[in-house]
């Protein structure tokens, strides 16, 4: 460690909790803050680093996340001595996948700074996925209203995430065909979804009323409106459980739907967009399969209510004197 560098030990990488604000929320609320905080050092490297993310199409929360922890290390740690740094890290009270992602961004910033750095490895468990059931999920939609209500159900329904949607020009929807592509960010591959009818005449209507190229809100506001609609019901409903449900897992719920429903984990990679088989088998080892869940079930003797039925998401399970039985996972 070079003399005179910062403490490796002290300071935010050392705090799990009390976060240091990021820049944005710093100059949003400089003048609530008493105590100025200390100068960011290293700020052209660090503008450097953003730009070369940019430019090789990192999407923007990942971008974000980079200049954050950028700015804390640059705090606490010496960023043009990679040595230092890796000290810093290694030795922070941070868990191992938040050292993970502080490394991550480092080394984005040795590349584009030209230095030589080793990233050190953190061995660390994705925790099993939430998946909600059918019955939160559409308790919390209810809740909101009639625009937010056709982004999240657009949303269970090809398991698009919040920045992805907010990056879909209303030209990727063919309204006759109510075909949506959705095109992947954060290694994701890009596809195209086949909307069921109330689905489609849903985003049509959406569409109708707002005219941008570009109509979806950013995730930001997504996610505040989903908490706001999700505090709600739990509070109405007496169910804390629901506030542990975050928007981002629709997509769990998604790609559990279409697994309940087709049995297929290739098929569920192709659906959530996954470029790996093991990505998708960590999601379905959260899944509880036959015999073990509650499900609402439906009868059709028709085939016109047996179409209904599947639009809604049912699954046919057999054929009894002629009626046909549907279930779906509540």
């Amino acid at each position: 460690m070079n003399p005179g560098s910062p403490t490796p030990q002290a300071g935010i990488l050392n705090q799990s909790s009390q976060p240091t604000p990021s820049i944005a929320n710093a100059e949003l609320e400089s003048e609530a803050i008493r105590r100025p905080l200390d100068e960011i050092r290293y700020k052209n490297e660090i503008l450097k680093t953003i730009t070369k993310a940019k430019e090789e199409g990192k999407a923007e929360n990942t971008i974000n996340s980079f200049k954050h922890r950028l700015t804390q290390l640059s705090r606490f740690s010496d960023l043009m001595n990679p040595e230092n740094v890796k000290h810093a890290i290694g030795y922070s009270k941070l868990s191992n996948s938040s050292k993970s992602s502080y490394a991550l961004a480092y080394e984005w910033f040795t590349k584009a700074n030209g230095l030589k750095w080793q990233k050190p490895r953190f061995k660390w468990n994705l925790p099993t996925p939430l998946i909600p059931t059918t019955n939160q999920v559409e308790k919390i939609i209810s809740a909101t209203t009639k625009k937010f209500s056709t982004i999240f159900t657009l949303m269970t329904e090809t398991g698009v995430e919040g920045e992805e949607l907010h990056q879909t020009h209303r030209n990727q929807f063919d309204q006759t065909q109510a075909i949506i592509n959705i095109k992947g960010l954060k290694g994701h591959d890009s596809a195209n979804y086949k909307l069921k009818p109330h689905v489609a005449e849903m985003l049509r209507e959406y569409l109708a009323r707002y005219q941008t190229d570009y109509p979806f809100p950013q995730p930001k506001v997504m996610s505040e409106m989903w908490r706001r609609a999700r505090n709600r019901v739990s509070q109405r409903h007496n169910q804390p459980d629901l506030k542990k449900i975050p928007m981002k897992n629709l997509r769990n719920y998604s790609g559990a739907q279409f697994y309940l429903k087709f049995k297929d984990a290739i098929g569920t990679m192709r659906h959530m967009r996954h470029k790996r088989l093991e990505t998708t088998m960590h999601y379905l080892r959260a899944i509880v399969l036959d015999g073990e869940e509650e499900y609402v079930c439906k009868t059709a003797a028709t085939p016109e209510q047996a179409s209904k039925l599947i639009e809604a998401g049912f699954t046919y399970v057999q054929t009894i004197d002629n009626i046909h039985l549907y279930r779906k996972r509540k």
